[in-house]
């Protein structure tokens, strides 16, 4: 038997009513979403249940919401006895792996992702930077293109190494305009802008970095249990302190996950499930490898379905 990751999705999976059906099935699930409403002050479950999508879809609820729903989703699998050999995530879905594999409590990393969520806001104000899909292009070609625009007075740089020929730049609302024609000139497929609030992992996310060490001091984290991919390195880490300083440089650094997606296969992984709302990582994970094998757990059904086929 081959080894199991479990990964999840960061943000833009969040959907209006994510998460309902493991709340109505299980009382550790619905557990989950009370604590995170105590613990942030406000009914974060009733906007993830019943929106508005607008409210939903903002940095500051969008993080601890789609971290609540993983985790509760996640309390389904773990009830069964089903257990990881690494977990990883995408960008905010870092701090659900940590919560799986022991490195956080489910409370603390509530409060981090909201503060996070909010501090990503404050550092560009709106309208200055955004993010750009940039498809069927190398990533060292990419990579000269973001450094010639930078050079230039721009500011853009690689956000996003999802899978081949798939990467997300990052940046001031000029240096990515710039960097998408560039790219295109030079070969790229296509360059579709995305509708984000902020140029995330830029180098102009860096005053939300230095705020949010204040909070990291302030949350308990502690070495995990099982090793979790980091994505600003895509080497698994387990002391507490490598957690910490990996989690401030993730605001400001490219995600690695193809990178990650390849250090877990020579890990021995051959099973990813991918726990949380959509789809995304599992059609990652398959465009890096098509050979493994991708499990999506949704809701409660997915979620027996799973552990049926893997308790086989």
């Amino acid at each position: 038997m081959g080894k199991i990751a479990f990964v999840f999705p960061g943000q833009g999976s969040q959907t209006v009513g994510m998460g309902k059906s493991v709340v109505e099935k299980s009382d550790q699930a619905k557990s989950i979403f009370e604590s995170a409403d105590q613990r942030l002050g406000y009914s974060l479950s009733d906007i993830i249940f019943n929106g508005p999508d607008e409210k939903l879809t903002l940095t500051t609820n969008a993080q601890p919401a789609l971290l609540t729903t993983s985790i509760a989703i996640l309390t389904c699998l773990e009830e069964a006895g089903i257990r990881p050999d690494y977990t990883a995530g995408h960008s905010l879905g870092e701090y659900s792996a940590l919560v799986a594999a022991g490195a956080m409590d489910f409370e603390d990393a509530v409060f981090a992702v909201h503060k996070r969520g909010e501090y990503m806001e404050e550092a560009v104000p709106n309208g200055e930077g955004t993010m750009a899909a940039i498809l069927g292009m190398d990533r060292n070609d990419l990579q000269k293109v973001t450094d010639e625009v930078t050079a230039n007075g721009d500011s853009v740089q690689l956000a996003n190494l999802n899978c081949p020929g798939q990467i997300v730049i990052s940046g001031t609302v000029k240096g990515v305009e710039k960097a998408s024609v560039l790219a295109k000139e030079k070969g790229a497929k296509r360059a579709l802008p995305l509708q984000v609030s902020g140029p995330f992992h830029s180098e102009l996310m860096k005053p939300a970095a230095q705020k949010f060490v204040e909070v990291l001091d302030e949350v308990k984290v502690q070495d995990s249990k099982i090793p979790v991919i980091a994505n600003v390195t895509a080497a698994p880490i387990s002391k507490a302190s490598d957690i910490k300083e990996k989690l401030i440089e993730q605001l400001y650094s490219p995600v690695l996950w193809e990178d990650s997606v390849l250090t877990m296969l020579e890990l021995g992984v051959d099973t990813f499930i991918e726990i949380g709302p959509g789809k995304v990582l599992s059609g990652l994970i398959k465009k890096i490898n098509r050979n493994v094998k991708t499990y999506s757990v949704q809701d409660f059904e997915s979620c027996q379905q799973v552990v049926n086929e893997l308790k086989l």
